[in-house]
């Protein structure tokens, strides 16, 4: 074999921080031995996987090319060292979810995910679509849970599950009474809504299709939580997942709302690269999500 993993490790951690220090440091190693690791690579092969500028480098397109492979090896390489030292054939995982279903799916199904493998390591990031998207687009995930529909050369999209948002508002709201809400009443309502880039969000607004220029949004905030302590407040109405406000309904501190003429429906989605290496760890979270039903 011409090249080493440990240049192959060099060669990542050049492309994620576009530093050699830093990715030395990332690394546990001097300047001078990861910049040799990655001459060496390039010499061996007589090929230039960066564009030099100052101390920046840039991946060039046979650098592009390469990385997914790369990383695909690596993740191999660790998952065998995983099996060697833990007698498992799983390891870490590393999984990102939206806001919704990392705080009232994810957590219950890490916990069965590290009964079925007592072994297995799993970190869980918590984002918005975007951001998840971004983190699995460049390697930094292993696989991500999102609520928003997306397009994305180098991802792969897989339909999850359905879900459905719902309207609702404060017991003393005005429109609590009302049994359905018509296209007028949202209109004239005060919204309390997600941020841009949430799937929660992107699914509202084209549930809202052809009223939203003329919403009046008050608030748009980054939590779940925080909508609806918002619309307890009467500072509005809302509309989130149903998974989330089971409980607040139960309570009575939420009263739901309807509006049927609209379409609230939408769907949970798992997203790979399109290149990532499928471990078992992998192919047991996606089995394991597949049969997860979360407690009524």
């Amino acid at each position: 074999m011409h090249y080493t993993l440990r240049q192959i490790e060099v060669f990542l951690a050049t492309a994620h921080f576009e530093n050699v220090t830093q990715a030395a440091s990332s690394l546990a190693m001097s300047q001078s031995a990861a910049s040799s690791a990655l001459q060496d690579l390039e010499q061996r092969f007589a090929m230039q996987l960066f564009d030099r500028a100052g101390k920046r480098l840039q991946l060039n397109e046979l650098g592009k090319s390469l990385r997914p492979r790369a990383e695909a090896l690596m993740a191999q390489a660790r998952e065998f060292e995983q099996n060697l030292a833990l007698h498992s054939e799983i390891g870490e995982l590393k999984v990102g979810a939206t806001l919704t279903i990392g705080n009232y799916l994810a957590v219950a199904i890490m916990a069965d995910f590290m009964k079925q493998h007592r072994g297995a390591r799993v970190s869980l990031t918590v984002e918005n679509t975007a951001g998840i998207a971004a983190r699995v687009r460049n390697f930094e995930l292993d696989i991500g849970l999102i609520e928003g529909e997306l397009q994305d050369p180098v991802l792969e999209v897989i339909p999850w599950r359905d879900d459905e948002l719902v309207l609702f508002c404060a017991p003393q709201h005005p429109l609590a009474s009302r049994a359905t809400l018509e296209d007028k009443d949202l209109l004239q309502a005060q919204w309390i809504v997600r941020e841009a880039g949430s799937g929660t969000r992107q699914a509202f607004d084209r549930a809202m299709h052809g009223l939203l220029p003329e919403l009046n949004l008050r608030l748009e905030l980054q939590h779940t939580e925080a909508i609806k302590r918002a619309v307890e407040a009467n500072l509005g109405i809302g509309c989130l997942s149903a998974i989330t406000l089971q409980e607040a309904f139960a309570r009575g501190t939420l009263v739901e709302l309807r509006a049927p003429q609209r379409d609230w429906a939408r769907q949970f989605y798992f997203i790979l690269h399109k290149q990532k290496y499928r471990s078992a760890g992998i192919k047991s979270w996606l089995a394991l999500c597949r049969e997860f039903q979360p407690e009524a």
